[in-house]
């Protein structure tokens, strides 16, 4: 792959040589901006650094300058997201002569905005991010992204499957995941101290969860300990049932769920957990009840690690007790093995109609690179490609926990994504987000929910 990169380098530079003999002209730097970018957020890039004439290539005359290139990116929130700034400053400082500019389009509708900005064959932006399934597949259907398959430079067996579960019906995949997050156990060391109970082990039944959450709950009213905890999202509920690697949201029959919904009901109804149409009506996030010491154990994303490191770092200015807070691998049901989890990406992809491709691909490259995954690791955040290194990075980050089952943690077998890609995606997310509410409410049976489920998917999955 180098030497043909280099290869084409060469060619090109001779190209460039031949063109300036004849006509005397000179090459043009190419300083994409958007106009029409929102607010808050930016952006951070990279690529890799065997890159060609997408980076920095000679511009073939006598004076043995470098060929200056932009790369605009496409993000949210880049004020208020340390990686996107860290990806950015890392690729320019090993990439002479190649600039990022960061198109902040904010974080509310992020993928709506970003596919009217890509729309009419806009070739102002190059690379974009991608922060969900729906808007993925949207772009790909609009054939505003360029496949990826014979541009990706690292193993696709090093991204632990999650390409296959981004491939489309054709076949090809147009997008390249730098950021991986998984769901975890965590869990309050002080409550299991003063209960007098063994911290949960990396090896998790569901069973033995349930059964560990009711052993924990304890109090009444303002002074009550939940067992657990989950949050309004239809994922704290459903993801359970796809860990077995056999069933996914988007297949169409939900029959599996129903004794996960049942298993959670019955801790609602017993008062193992927190009431979800209580939870709806008062919006209590999931942080605050970790946080606040209302809840043993909390299955949630691996994001919420930095959450609470950087809530207990100003705990003491902010008057507040740190939280002790330690994490396990997620339950798992019987037969399926510890260390299996469910996960989202934000992935980077190339507008097709950029014309500045082939650096465009060299960035993405190389944010998914061992390089760009280590700088990712260095803000809290887990890298698409984790590795040895980047688990310890991310593990010798202030605040961390600091036993060797929370290290453990961090190491995965499998992450089934929660919403695989489909062009129905946005759909049937609408389809079980309400039922879910309907479920859990008590609006609905489980069996009718399921029901209402699997009629309207299959009538969508049908057309």
């Amino acid at each position: 792959m180098k030497n043909t990169r280099k290869l084409l380098a060469l060619l090109l530079a001779l190209a460039m040589c031949l063109g300036l003999a004849a006509c005397g002209g000179s090459s043009d730097d190419t300083d994409d901006s958007d106009s029409g970018s929102a607010s808050s957020t930016a952006d951070a890039s990279s690529t890799d650094e065997g890159g060609d004439s997408s980076a920095a290539e000679e511009t073939g005359d006598d004076s043995g300058s470098t060929e200056e290139v932009t790369i605009t990116w496409a993000l949210w929130d880049y004020e208020s997201t340390a990686y996107w700034s860290a990806l950015k400053e890392g690729y320019e400082s090993t990439h002479e002569g190649v600039t990022i500019e960061v198109i902040d389009l904010g974080s509310t509708d992020y993928m709506t905005q970003l596919a009217t900005q890509l729309a009419g064959g806009n070739s102002e932006l190059d690379v974009v991010s991608i922060k969900d399934i729906p808007g993925y597949s949207n772009l790909i259907n609009l054939g505003l992204l360029e496949a990826m398959n014979d541009n990706l430079t690292i193993d696709e067996a090093d991204f632990n499957g999650v390409l296959e579960q981004l491939t489309a019906d054709d076949g090809n995949f147009y997008a390249v995941p730098f950021r991986s997050d998984f769901w975890v156990l965590y869990y309050n060391k002080d409550i299991f101290d003063e209960a007098g109970i063994d911290y949960p082990s990396n090896d998790l039944t569901m069973e033995e969860y349930d059964a560990l959450a009711r052993e924990l709950t304890s109090g009444e009213g303002s002074e009550k300990i939940y067992g657990t905890h989950y949050h309004t999202w239809r994922s704290d509920v459903t993801l359970f049932g796809i860990l077995d690697g056999e069933h996914t949201i988007i297949d169409g029959e939900y029959d599996f769920l129903t004794d996960y919904y049942n298993l959670v009901l019955s801790e609602q109804e017993d008062g193992i957990c927190m009431d979800y149409g209580e939870l709806k009506t008062s919006g209590l996030h999931y942080s605050a009840a970790f946080e606040n010491g209302q809840v043993a154990m909390c299955p949630m994303g691996s994001w919420f690690i930095a959450t609470l490191q950087t809530y207990n770092s100003e705990a003491e200015a902010n008057g507040v007790d740190e939280v002790n807070f330690g994490i396990v691998k997620y339950p798992h049901p019987d037969g399926v093995e510890a260390g299996t989890t469910l996960g989202t990406v934000t992935s980077l992809g190339v507008n097709t109609n950029s014309e500045n491709k082939e650096a465009a691909i060299d960035f993405v490259n190389w944010c998914a690179s061992a390089e760009g995954a280590d700088i990712m690791a260095s803000t809290g955040s887990f890298p698409a490609v984790s590795t040895d290194d980047t688990v310890s990075i991310i593990s010798a980050t202030e605040g961390f926990p600091s036993d060797e089952s929370s290290l453990e943690a961090l190491n995965t077998v499998a992450v089934y994504l929660e919403m695989p890609l489909s062009s129905y995606a946005s759909e049937i997310e609408t389809i079980l987000n309400t039922e879910h509410d309907a479920i859990m409410t008590g609006a609905e049976t489980v069996e009718e929910g399921i029901a209402n489920m699997n009629e309207q998917v299959q009538d969508i999955l049908s057309e």
